[in-house]
């Protein structure tokens, strides 16, 4: 029987097509492109393919766009949005509008050409927190600007154009819609009951295990309890933190650690899907509050979005997330 869940934070239905489940075995994720052909521009020896650096993670004295760095980061070559400028606001009758100002980084994650982040050693899986956390901080000195996603795609399936594992960040002069919902529904359940929506949801499903993933001293990674799509996993912090670019240093080497792990458990039992990571955060001009708690959302690409999901906002998973999680814990990595 099918079962319909509410999620909790922006009060979207989901429906749980129990009947439908297939074992993972039986998702097939797409056939990838062939590779590029040529040199890859993210590659150690192809600086002067990329637009001139922003900022990167290498040893003292070696030169700037040269060879001999950890994680480099670069304007996307086909930006969203321009940082030159002024937003110049405007109104047109009912409709707002004011120049695409913003910044769009793309953040090559390793000098050698590796297809997953997941093949990296923990301990470079942290330099590339470390700069996710530098470039937000950066971005966030500039007034224009208030909100930052950093975000991953990985295969053709999920938006990615090169292969070479990396992640971008964009920033907006506005908060997307989405955060801004996010935000609303935590605050009204906050004021209805006095806590964190997402502190509420990490101890209760704690308490009921059966959509852990993984649970550490530092972090928690569950498939939601109305995920929208097959093996949709959240890692969360167990501690109530509200900015991503506030993260301390001893946190860095376990979401390093607990990032490594979902990824080589959804990459191993799902034959290297398709996949978006997503990095929600507070708004740069917003203080800390006691209601909004910043979190990463992985979406596998195995099932797609159709017209029944565009009506109505509702979404169909096939997989129910119980299920989903007892399988991703028994995967060995």
């Amino acid at each position: 029987m099918p079962e319909l869940r509410k999620e909790p934070i922006l009060g979207r239905w989901v429906i749980i097509a129990s009947e439908r489940a297939k074992r993972p075995d039986d998702f097939k994720s797409p056939v990838p492109k062939s590779p590029r052909a040529g040199p890859c521009p993210f590659c150690e020896g192809q600086e002067a393919t990329t637009p001139p650096e922003i900022y990167a993670l290498r040893p003292n004295g070696l030169p700037k766009d040269g060879k001999g760095w950890d994680v480099r980061v670069v304007p996307n070559k086909f930006p969203a949005l321009m940082i030159e400028g002024n937003l110049e606001k405007r109104g047109k009758g009912i409709y707002d509008q004011m120049r695409g100002i913003g910044a769009h980084e793309v953040i090559i994650e390793t000098p050698q050409h590796l297809l997953s982040v997941a093949a990296l050693p923990t301990e470079h899986i942290q330099k590339i927190i470390q700069v996710y956390k530098d470039r937000l901080l950066d971005l966030k000195k500039d007034a224009r600007l208030v909100f930052g996603l950093v975000f991953k795609n990985v295969g053709d399936a999920a938006g990615a154009s090169l292969e070479h594992t990396h992640s971008q960040l964009v920033a907006t002069p506005v908060t997307p819609i989405r955060i801004e919902q996010e935000m609303k529904g935590c605050k009204t359940f906050f004021n209805h009951r006095g806590r964190c929506l997402f502190c509420d949801i990490i101890m209760q499903d704690i308490e009921d295990e059966q959509r852990i993933v993984i649970n550490d001293e530092h972090f928690i990674a569950i498939s939601p309890f109305a995920s929208r799509f097959p093996f949709e996993t959240w890692i969360l912090p167990k501690q109530h933190l509200t900015h991503f670019e506030n993260i301390t240093s001893h946190l860095i080497a376990p979401l390093a650690d607990i990032l490594r792990k979902v990824f080589s458990k959804l990459e191993k039992s799902l034959n290297n899907p398709p996949y978006n990571m997503l990095i929600h955060t507070t708004p740069f001009n917003l203080e800390e509050s006691e209601y909004y708690h910043w979190h990463i959302e992985i979406i596998p690409r195995i099932t797609r979005v159709a017209g029944f999901e565009w009506g109505t906002g509702f979404y169909i998973n096939p997989v129910p997330p119980e299920n989903a999680a007892a399988f991703l814990r028994e995967v060995v990595v």
